[in-house]
C-alpha cells in the first residue's frame, strides 16, 4: 500500500510517499481501506519531534473508510461498513488495522469525509467542557483557537448547553465565520484577558479550553473567574514558556490536563458512547464539521505545512 512516511522527525518536507507493507488484521481488530484522513494538531507535533514507533514511521491519529476485513473475536463490525477509527499512529496510509473498540460505525448517510473529523476534536471538546470543566447553562466558556477542530466543536457544544461563548482567533475574518459564537476576540490585535473581563463584567470565564499553552495558558489563568476551570489540551503554540501556577491560588482556580486517549482507555464505555452520540448529531445536522481543504495523500508535506501556517479554518484532510 501507499503511505506518507518519514525516517526522521522535522519540518513537513521529511515526508516521503512510498510503498509499505499492508497491515495485518489481528484478533480483535478491523482492517480499513482509508478514504479520508483528518490531520490533527498532534500529528504535526509528532512529525516535528515526537517518538517514532518504526522507521519508516507513519504518523496520524484519525481516519475513516470502509471495513475490508474483520479479525477473530470481533462480532460488532462487518465487511463493507463505513467506520471512523482513532489510533496512536498510522492514519497517513491507504489502509489501517486497528482495534475494533477504537472504531465507530458511521451513521447511514453521513459523508465519510465528515465522519473522519469527529472523534478526537469532538471527544476532546466534550471532555474539556463537561467531564472535567463542569460547564453549566448560564456560565461563560472561553475557547482558544476557535477556528481549529477542537475550537469549532467546543463552540457548538458549549452554546447548545446554554453557555455564553467567547473564542479567540488570529483574524477578524475567522471570527466572523465562527457560529454560534457570542463574542470573538482577535488575539493578534488586542489583549484577550482584558476582552474576557470586558465581556463578563470583570468576572472572567468559568471554563477555558486552552490548546495553545505557554504565555496563552498564563493569560488563561488570569482570565478565569473565581473557581474557574481551565482545560489544558496541549501546546499547539509551541511556546515553551512555563506559566506561574501560583496565580491559581488566590482565586481557587484549577487546571486539568486533558488527553482523550487516556480517558478512552480508562473509561472506554463513556467515551465511546459520547463520541457515538456526536456522530449521530452530525448525521442529523445538529452539529457541523467544517472542512477547509483536501490534499492527496502524496502531498502530505504540503498539507502539514498549510496546517502549521495557521491559515486553516476547520479541518484539513488527506485523501489516499
Amino acid at each position: 500500500m501507499k503511505a506518507a512516511v518519514y525516517y526522521q522527525t522535522g519540518a513537513p518536507d521529511v515526508f516521503r510517499y512510498e510503498d509499505v507493507p499492508d497491515p495485518a488484521c489481528g484478533p480483535g481488530q478491523v482492517l480499513i481501506d482509508v478514504q479520508a484522513i483528518s490531520i490533527e494538531g498532534g500529528d504535526t507535533l509528532h512529525r516535528a519531534g515526537g517518538e517514532m514507533a518504526n522507521r519508516p514511521h507513519i504518523v496520524g491519529y484519525q481516519c475513516a473508510g470502509v471495513v475490508r476485513e474483520v479479525g477473530d473475536g470481533v462480532s460488532d463490525r462487518r465487511v463493507g461498513q463505513y467506520a471512523v477509527a482513532i489510533m496512536p499512529h498510522g492514519s497517513h496510509a491507504a489502509r489501517v488495522a486497528v482495534p475494533a473498540m477504537t472504531t465507530w460505525v458511521l451513521p447511514d448517510g453521513l459523508d465519510v469525509k465528515l465522519g473522519a473529523c469527529v472523534p478526537i476534536p469532538f471527544g476532546t471538546a466534550d471532555d474539556c467542557l463537561f467531564e472535567f470543566g463542569h460547564l453549566e447553562a448560564g456560565q461563560t466558556a472561553l475557547i482558544h483557537a476557535g477556528a481549529g477542530g477542537v475550537g469549532i466543536a467546543a463552540i457548538q457544544l458549549a452554546k447548545r448547553a446554554g453557555a455564553t461563548v467567547l473564542a479567540t482567533a488570529s483574524s477578524d475574518d475567522k471570527l466572523a465565520r465562527l457560529k454560534p459564537l457570542d463574542h470573538g476576540i482577535n488575539y493578534r490585535s488586542g489583549d484577550f484577558v482584558a476582552a474576557v473581563r470586558q465581556h463578563t463584567g470583570g468576572r472572567g470565564a468559568d471554563v477555558i479550553v486552552d490548546s495553545v499553552g505557554g504565555h496563552t495558558l498564563e493569560g488563561s489563568i488570569e482570565a478565569a473567574a473565581y473557581r474557574g476551570r481551565i482545560a489544558y489540551v496541549g501546546s499547539a503554540g509551541r511556546d515553551a514558556y512555563r506559566p506561574n501556577v501560583d496565580a491559581l491560588r488566590p482565586g481557587n482556580k484549577t487546571i486539568t490536563g486533558i488527553f482523550l486517549g487516556a480517558e478512552m482507555m480508562m473509561n472506554h464505555p463513556r467515551v465511546h458512547g459520547m463520541i457515538g452520540r456526536h456522530l449521530a448529531d452530525l448525521a442529523c445536522s445538529a452539529l457541523r464539521v467544517v472542512v477547509d481543504r483536501e490534499y492527496p495523500l502524496r502531498e502530505a508535506a504540503a498539507a502539514h505545512a498549510y496546517v502549521e501556517s495557521r491559515q486553516a479554518f476547520g479541518r484539513v484532510l488527506l485523501i489516499p
